[in-house]
């Protein structure tokens, strides 16, 4: 795309009823121009179905390690605290690495970094496997594990189906993606479980390795991204440098607030994914609960990134952060403030679940809006950065408080108040009449 005094050349109004979409994979490899209603997506469906199900092993498993955080202590001779450090690492490698990743695919294709992270991700799973102390614990599920979700993460994976699909449908269509990148937790919480259960938590993540493998094609089919077009450049950061693009970002209020409350969002899903089970565990409660719980709250996601998916397109998707926020910090605390129970725990996780993926499609959405699609997934890692400090704290932070307090009291308090917080702020800069607050860009 070509642009003269700043602006960009006009493109040929589509007739009424269509869609614009930047092109259709050919035969020969290269691309060729086409016109698509907005309910067809069949040519781009290989690049989503592989962004799919690459996003939902790489969550899924993620979010399921927390299941082997008590054989593992006792296995290792490590404490609590040592192992969720090492979630904690991991999350800051992803946070950290995620700009660096988007950018690289910008430069180097995005079927490259989403294959080197995929691989990444199964060394990490063996290593973690295989180790014999904390340092095997923190390479693996720590540092590979997290520079690998940095390369095939949910900001890739929402760039990816970004540019595949035009503007009109961009929101539903994230949340589709998103509500399938749910699935994962079905699968890889009850069979890690069962191995585990059998064989050792050592089997459990092998079992998680084995499943791992299956990034690698999903990776591979994703990447025909990269033979279609350069969207069109409509908007002033895409027509700047790496550099001023982020500097503009970070000047602008309302981005600004999303990646703030961004933190606490990391904060509260990685507390409970790192630490529910131990929680579970220390009440009493039968082990396969918490992997039933982690399942629950995957099986949910669908619905709560579809739903959300469909409501970021007609209403204020900042708002609608805010809303998230909000309650689920008043589930969060509802929850916590009883002994648990089987029915109350998976009644819990079905709420959270509604609640967990739904900011997906929503912050990839307002990213998209505020500074379009060329640095989508550069900028929307500068706002995870934020994200997995506060899934640092969540991790690491937790386990701190428990094994100086002997319980999760002080840590669930935390959240909850800064939860409430957080989403108070976020509805009110998502408001329509807050200023800078992002609009769709006009079909």
């Amino acid at each position: 795309m070509e642009f003269s005094s700043g602006k960009a050349l006009c493109a040929i109004a589509p007739p009424a009823g269509a869609v614009r979409m930047t092109g259709v994979i050919a035969p020969e490899g290269g691309t060729v121009p086409f016109m698509q209603t907005a309910q067809s997506l069949r040519p781009v469906l290989p690049i989503l179905i592989g962004a799919s199900v690459m996003l939902s092993l790489a969550l899924g498993l993620r979010q399921s390690i927390g299941l082997f955080v008590q054989p593992a202590v006792k296995d290792l001779s490590v404490t609590v605290a040592d192992f969720t450090l090492a979630i904690a690492v991991q999350n800051l490698a992803w946070g950290f690495l995620q700009p660096i990743a988007g950018a690289a695919a910008d430069r180097y294709g995005y079927r490259a970094v989403m294959l080197a992270g995929s691989a990444l991700y199964v060394l990490g799973l063996f290593l973690l496997a295989t180790a014999e102390g904390l340092l095997g614990v923190m390479l693996g599920a720590g540092i590979l594990i997290g520079a690998a979700m940095g390369c095939c993460g949910s900001a890739i994976a929402m760039s990816v189906s970004s540019r595949s699909i035009p503007a009109a449908i961009r929101s539903t269509v994230l949340g589709i993606v998103s509500a399938a990148g749910s699935l994962g937790a079905l699968i890889s919480a009850p069979a890690g479980q069962m191995l585990a259960e059998s064989f050792g938590w050592r089997a459990g993540v092998m079992g998680f390795v084995v499943i791992a493998l299956v990034m690698l094609p999903a990776a591979w089919m994703a990447g025909r991204v990269d033979r279609l077009p350069a969207p069109p450049q409509t908007n002033l950061a895409e027509q700047l440098g790496m550099g001023a693009a982020v500097r503009l970002a970070l000047g602008h209020w309302p981005f600004v607030i999303m990646s703030l409350a961004y933190f606490i969002c990391g904060l509260q899903l990685v507390f409970l994914t790192t630490h529910l089970p131990s929680y579970l565990a220390l009440c009493g409660m039968d082990p396969m609960l918490g992997a039933q719980a982690l399942g629950v709250i995957g099986g949910f996601n669908i619905l709560g990134s579809l739903f959300f998916g469909w409501a970021g397109g007609r209403w204020s998707k900042g708002m609608l952060l805010g809303g998230i926020y909000f309650t689920r910090s008043l589930v969060l605390g509802a929850y916590f403030v009883t002994a648990p129970t089987p029915e109350s725990t998976l009644v819990f996780a079905a709420c959270m679940g509604f609640l967990w993926l739904g900011v997906g499609p929503l912050v990839a959405g307002m990213v998209a809006e505020m500074f379009g699609l060329r640095w989508q997934a550069m900028i929307q890692g500068v706002a995870f950065t934020s994200h997995q400090l506060g899934s640092c704290l969540g991790a690491y932070g937790g386990g701190l408080l428990f094994d100086a307090l002997g319980s999760y009291d002080m840590a669930w308090k935390l959240g909850v108040a800064m939860g409430l917080f957080a989403g108070t702020v976020q509805i009110i800069a998502g408001l329509p009449r807050f200023p800078g607050t992002p609009r769709p860009a006009p079909a």
